[in-house]
């Protein structure tokens, strides 16, 4: 870190402390060079994710907008909602630790239906007739026939 005083690059850090409810750190250093001593901040650097719709179109990830498709998917089912916001968490992670900037809605649905698969049946064939565009009852049983697979 450059000492705004003398310009040198040389500091060390005296003192450490978060702020802001833990998203930033303040840092006392003091110049190796000259003695005197500043404040730097440190945060996370955050990329905005992008959503490439399947029309091509893009807009920035909302997970209230991923929320609302798995509570709509779990209507009058017993899903806790800590269970689905604990989905949400990690499917925004997976996407964040994947270190793409973009991710089309397909993988994101497909993270989806392979999370509700493990937590309610009735709820993954709701989410995935919307997903997959079901147009007949063939397109059901298709479906219902995978999940009784496995």
């Amino acid at each position: 870190m450059k000492c705004p005083f003398c310009g040198v690059e040389d500091s060390k850090v005296i003192d450490s402390r978060p702020t802001d409810e833990g998203t930033r750190i303040r840092r006392r250093r003091e110049c190796l060079s000259c003695a005197k001593r500043f404040t730097t901040y440190e945060i996370v650097e955050s990329v905005p994710l992008v959503v490439v719709k399947k029309d091509g179109s893009r807009e920035l990830f909302d997970r209230g907008k991923l929320m609302s498709g798995m509570v709509r998917a779990c209507q009058k089912r017993h899903v806790p909602m800590q269970t689905l916001e604990n989905v949400v968490n990690d499917i925004e992670a997976t996407i964040q630790n994947s270190l793409a900037r973009e991710v089309s809605t397909e993988q994101i649905g497909e993270y989806v239906m392979d999370a509700l698969k493990d937590i309610d049946e009735v709820a993954y064939v709701r989410f995935a007739s919307v997903y997959r565009q079901f147009t007949d009852i063939s397109s059901f049983q298709a479906e219902i026939s995978k999940l009784i697979e496995k």
